[in-house]
């Protein structure tokens, strides 16, 4: 027997962001509508977005009355940066095409063009940031460890460190990215130590901040903050663990993430990953 779904009575708001005319984005939109009928839907349609001031544009809007946001733009680094705000702002955001131009891209075995409505072979740089994205995907929170020799970089650190954000942002610049939680009391893979060291980029929060961050999680999954989770003795302890496993791994690239966007950090990354 099919359980009961209640009925939502207030008027739930939908954003549609497209790089186009937000045409493509709608129809797909309502055609999955089309199986919710007691839902009274708001869709509000952005278009012609182009740049990152166009998209922060965008989602001061979302912010006023927030709401889900369903976007197609073609262009991987701004749809990134989407991406990125979007989490930054405790937004959900669905990506709509970026997931179907990469299915597609490795099915034909070329590559789509970076510009809206047009499907182009592209260069070997967007083909490597491709590949990158992919790797990202499947190594991401300490899967498929026996790969990590085929990393360029490696994010170790707790939850909440912005490790797969990073990931994702480094990916979108052709890096091979993974990244290994950090949990007290289970040992990281033997994998990790195995590899060329200088790769591991070693990531620490401040402890307040990071019970902040845990705690806004918890909050949007309503559930409650005051689990160990977010306490701030466990996550000092948690912290400690780590401060004295990066010591013992001096080769390790510390960075702290400490009130850092993700475009902060991952620069500060590439700069001491080339010397600079």
């Amino acid at each position: 027997m099919s359980e009961t779904v209640p009925k939502v009575n207030t008027v739930q708001h939908i954003y549609l962001l497209s790089d186009a005319t937000g045409e493509t984005v709608e129809r797909v939109v309502r055609a999955a509508l089309s199986q919710f009928k007691d839902v009274e839907i708001k869709l509000h349609r952005l278009n012609r977005l182009r740049t990152r001031e166009d998209v922060s544009e965008a989602l001061s809007m979302v912010l006023q009355v927030r709401g889900i946001i369903i976007y197609t733009l073609v262009n991987t680094e701004l749809a990134q940066f989407l991406h990125d705000e979007a989490e930054a702002n405790s937004l959900e955001a669905v990506d709509l095409i970026t997931p179907l131009l990469f299915k597609f891209s490795r099915f034909f075995g070329m590559l789509p063009q970076e510009k809206p409505g047009l499907l182009h072979q592209l260069n070997a740089e967007y083909h490597k940031r491709v590949e990158a994205v992919n790797f990202a995907v499947k190594h991401d929170d300490g899967q498929e460890p026996r790969n990590l020799g085929k990393a360029d970089l490696v994010l170790v650190g707790v939850s909440r460190t912005s490790k797969t954000p990073l990931s994702m942002y480094l990916a979108n610049k052709g890096y091979k990215v993974a990244n290994i939680p950090l949990v007290k009391g289970i040992d990281p893979p033997r994998e990790l130590f195995q590899i060329d060291q200088h790769k591991v980029i070693a990531l620490i929060i401040n402890a307040k901040r990071l019970v902040e961050l845990r705690s806004s999680r918890l909050r949007n999954l309503r559930q409650s903050p005051k689990g160990s989770y977010a306490d701030y003795e466990n996550v000092e302890d948690e912290l400690e663990y780590c401060r004295l496993l990066f010591r013992s791994h001096p080769e390790w690239l510390l960075i702290d993430v400490t009130h850092k966007a993700i475009e902060e950090t991952a620069t500060e990354i590439l700069k001491k990953q080339r010397g600079g």
